[in-house]
């Protein structure tokens, strides 16, 4: 009696071993987006405000790495800069005397020009003689030609400043590039993050050298985390991307935690089945991998196996 009881309990639990282990029809781990942020320029890190664990907003200012080299190397272009529109010239200044000169000659031309014909009609009735109105004429002529002088004198001064003036800018032009340079790298000198995430290793601390492109840390999004699992040629029929499945991860007391998943991703070529991972034929040798997003409530974590049901 003992002994048919003992087999009993045996078939049943072997029997539930077996439903359990076909309950899912793919399985595998869980992996995240990894964002490894490294250092943009070169210096000892002055500040690095981050732990392992420590959840971090995109834009968030984390840290810097020296920068007063940078600052003084700005701050001699930017005085360079000054020091060379102190040279600039000041064109209006400098040919003023020539305006000053061609309003002076014009009032006496127009003057002269009154002159001339106060005197023809003088002569129209015989009180000028002829010699009056080519006197004034001859005076005319001459202060026109001056100031013919006087303006070509002022085209030519306002052309050579602004040639002096045009040469110094373009001095100034490259000074200008070399500000937006360190201005850049002066950016690049604070350590920003980028990905909203938790902080999943730290690989420097304050006041070790920075190097450009050495990794400082590395962060991962894990309000949602990818479930990679694997299915064979046949069951590729089941599947279609977008859709709804079922997640099983482990939970306590030998029991299920069941969660809602989406396929975002399948596949097109077949790949030997990874040992650590088993498939509901176990005789299958080439399966196809899939992505499954599932939104993570915290107990999911990069390396669990989860099952899929679809």
């Amino acid at each position: 009696m003992k002994s048919n009881l003992f087999l009993i309990i045996m078939a049943i639990s072997l029997a539930a071993c077996k439903n359990k282990d076909n309950v899912y029809d793919a399985s595998g781990t869980f992996e995240a987006v990894e964002t490894i942020v490294s250092a943009e320029a070169t210096g000892r890190i002055m500040a690095l405000n981050i732990e392992e664990g420590q959840l971090l907003k995109v834009g968030q200012n984390v840290g810097y790495i020296d920068s007063v080299q940078l600052y003084l190397k700005k701050k001699q272009l930017e005085a360079q800069i000054r020091a060379t529109g102190s040279r600039l010239p000041d064109i209006v200044a400098q040919t003023n005397v020539y305006k000053q000169q061609e309003a002076v000659t014009q009032v006496r031309l127009d003057n002269l020009l009154y002159e001339q014909k106060r005197i023809r009609n003088l002569l129209k009735a015989d009180a000028a003689t002829p010699k009056q109105l080519d006197d004034i004429t001859a005076q005319i002529k001459e202060l026109q030609k001056q100031l013919d002088v006087i303006r070509k004198q002022d085209a030519a001064q306002a052309s050579v400043l602004k040639t002096q003036t045009s040469g110094l800018r373009a001095d100034v032009l490259p000074l200008y590039v070399q500000i937006e340079q360190i201005n850049d790298q002066l950016a690049k000198s604070k350590i920003v993050n980028e990905v909203n995430g938790t902080v999943l290793s730290k690989y420097a601390e304050t006041n070790e050298m920075a190097v450009s492109g050495k990794p400082l840390y590395k962060v991962a999004d894990l309000s949602t985390i990818i479930l990679r699992a694997y299915v064979t040629g046949d069951q590729l029929a089941k599947i279609k991307l977008n859709q709804k499945v079922k997640v099983l991860v482990d939970d306590a007391d030998d029991k299920y935690r069941e969660l809602g998943g989406e396929i975002e991703w399948i596949s097109s070529k077949a790949e030997f089945t990874p040992k650590t991972i088993q498939t509901k034929d176990e005789r299958a040798n080439l399966v196809y991998a899939l992505k499954i997003r599932v939104k993570n409530d915290g107990f999911l974590k990069i390396g669990m196996y989860g099952e899929v049901v679809l």
